[in-house]
């Protein structure tokens, strides 16, 4: 499904998506392999740092963890940063498409290896890295996830991308400044056509009282039977919004997340925003489950993925870096204010899990703003060299995400302990080297996720990146 290869071209010259250069003719290969774009792998090594770091001390900092429902905290700028990322790449690697069928069977391939590692990794398999046990009994299997998510974007946007576009077109042409909206026109039909049926259905769908069993043996409430009352439509309050209805229609209850974050809330439980026991008065979907990556939500993530292949397109015809950073630093704001203003008049409030407008446009936003200082500082003022850590874990993403960010490692590490199941490296450099030192367990863990995730990873990724090893889907 996925395959490790050792590159023999020039160090800093490598397919833009390692599994899409295959629309390129042979003949455009063998006199030239495309340049990446260094500030594209920083970007994308900054959203994979980010993701170990909001995953590994989210629990212990708030504030970097996902929020509880609305609002915006920084573990909710991850995943609109990879779509973004995604978009990007889908732009640069279907610059020159010689063969629309070959394309296509080389988009829907790696799809499939993306859904493939995501049901593996996300759907209840792995239990890494705090067990040591693996399996999951197919009827509680989780459908959806983070590299779900991408495959389907990714899939829809990609296949916009090849039918938009003219096969036999290889001429660079240069747009104006603002004419690059006009040249693409059809990728904006489609994400308005995307935004329409996702809003018609997010305010248009019934959703009626339903109830739910509690599954998780290790919970006092096993067995238990609990009723939600709803009969509503155009809610967009935890129990009640057509984004979970539609999860729990389609995928079933038992086959959507069972940690979801509201369970945070003030509403659940005393200790929010840290996680903690539900409240005995709790309302009874604070024990439900809700899909963050679920179908609904899914159709509105498209449209990051379309922000982003617009500012790929950018990067393709707009041939100065001044032009460049005009059109995207614009963009931004305008999509960011646009959001904020969305949220703050309470029109449409920003919410990663049911993932709404304003939270596309503010996420998408401050993407476009994000990259466009790393390219201003790597493509403009060269300072690469600050970030080369970043870059090496941007070209190795997918094996610092199935590594790193899903706990394989650390859960492999973990199997080696001492005495006691408890008793691991792991366990041992986090208590006596960092929160021993800091007698802060929030400051030592924030330092462990720093040095010994992120910066080892850094490290491991340079020593791949010297031997040209990289993990292509």
């Amino acid at each position: 499904m996925a395959e490790i290869k050792a590159e023999t071209s020039h160090p800093h010259q490598y397919p833009l998506i390692v599994s899409d250069s295959g629309n390129i003719s042979d003949q455009q290969k063998n006199h030239q392999r495309p340049k990446r774009v260094a500030s594209l792998d920083i970007f994308r090594g900054l959203t994979v740092a980010l993701m170990i770091l909001v995953d590994d001390a989210g629990g212990d900092w708030p504030v970097i963890g996902h929020a509880p429902w609305n609002g915006c905290n920084l573990a909710d700028f991850v995943m609109p940063f990879f779509l973004f990322i995604v978009g990007i790449s889908i732009s640069l690697s279907l610059k020159r498409i010689s063969s629309r069928i070959e394309a296509v069977k080389k988009v829907i391939l790696r799809t499939l290896k993306l859904l493939f590692w995501g049901i593996l990794l996300q759907g209840g398999y792995s239990h890494a890295p705090d067990k040591l046990t693996y399996g999951v009994d197919v009827k509680m299997i989780r459908w959806c996830g983070i590299l779900q998510r991408i495959a389907f974007a990714y899939l829809v946007a990609a296949l916009v991308e090849i039918f938009t576009k003219d096969a036999n077109d290889t001429t660079d042409r240069s747009p104006g400044q603002f004419s690059v909206f006009k040249l693409y026109y059809r990728h904006w039909l489609v994400g308005a056509c995307v935004l329409i049926i996702y809003l018609a259905l997010l305010y248009g769908t019934y959703v009626p009282n339903w109830q739910f069993t509690i599954h998780n043996k290790d919970s006092a409430d096993y067995g238990k039977v609990f009723n939600v009352t709803c009969g509503v439509r155009g809610k967009l309050d935890p129990p009640c919004n057509a984004v979970g209805y539609i999860d729990r229609e389609i995928l079933g209850i038992n086959h959507i997340y069972h940690h979801p974050a509201w369970r945070r809330s003030k509403a659940c439980t005393q200790d929010s925003p840290y996680e903690g026991p539900l409240r005995n008065d709790a309302p009874s979907w604070c024990h439900a489950p809700f899909e963050p990556e679920g179908i609904l939500s899914s159709i509105s993530a498209i449209l990051s993925t379309i922000i982003g292949v617009h500012f790929g397109h950018v990067l393709i015809h707009l041939k100065g870096h001044l032009a460049r950073l005009k059109h995207w630093s614009i963009t931004g704001i305008t999509l960011l204010m646009f959001g904020l203003t969305l949220h703050l008049t309470h029109a449409i409030l920003l919410n990663k899990q049911l993932y709404t407008f304003s939270y596309v446009c503010v996420t998408s936003g401050a993407a476009a703003l994000v990259f466009s200082a790393i390219y201003a500082l790597v493509d403009i003022w060269d300072l690469k060299c600050m970030f080369l850590p970043l870059e090496w874990i941007g070209m190795n993403a997918m094996l610092v995400y199935v590594m790193a960010a899903e706990g394989i490692f650390a859960g492999f590490i973990n199997g080696w302990y001492y005495d006691d199941p408890h008793n691991t490296l792991v366990y041992w450099i986090q208590k006596h080297v960092f929160i021993g030192v800091w007698h802060s367990r929030r400051v030592g863990i924030l330092l462990y996720v720093i040095f010994a995730e992120i910066l080892f990873w850094g490290i491991i990724t340079g020593m791949l990146h010297r031997f040209r090893i990289y993990w292509k889907l």
